[in-house]
């Protein structure tokens, strides 16, 4: 999967937006709040609503997922395109980091059905 068909999946979510925060990287949000950062061959979502259900990610592919520096604490991790990793799976995380922060939304910021 490349960078651009990651984006595309993201940006095809119900409310879904491009952001870019910090000069050169890309993130998806849905509402004012991000569920998907787009590095370099990588891509950050939240994995689980704890850091130790998200660690089930390190454990099954420890070269290629790691918890993402200052939020992995709260369950996000990095994932690495093209390695281990299926597609699918990426993608199916993506959905989920959506579906977690969507659930955390305020009624008003919830994207309509």
């Amino acid at each position: 999967m490349t960078r651009d068909e990651l984006i595309a999946h993201c940006l095809g979510k119900p409310g879904a937006w491009p952001d870019e925060p910090w000069e050169g990287n890309v993130v998806a949000k849905v509402g004012p709040r991000i569920f998907a950062f787009m590095g370099a061959g990588t891509v950050g979502v939240k994995c689980a609503p704890s850091r130790e259900a998200a660690d089930e990610w390190l454990h099954r592919y420890p070269e290629d997922a790691t918890a993402m520096a200052y939020i992995g604490r709260s369950g996000w991790n990095t994932l690495r395109l093209g390695g281990a990793i299926p597609d699918d799976e990426i993608l199916e995380a993506v959905d989920e980091s959506y579906r977690w922060v969507v659930s955390k939304l305020p009624k008003k910021d919830r994207p309509a059905r």
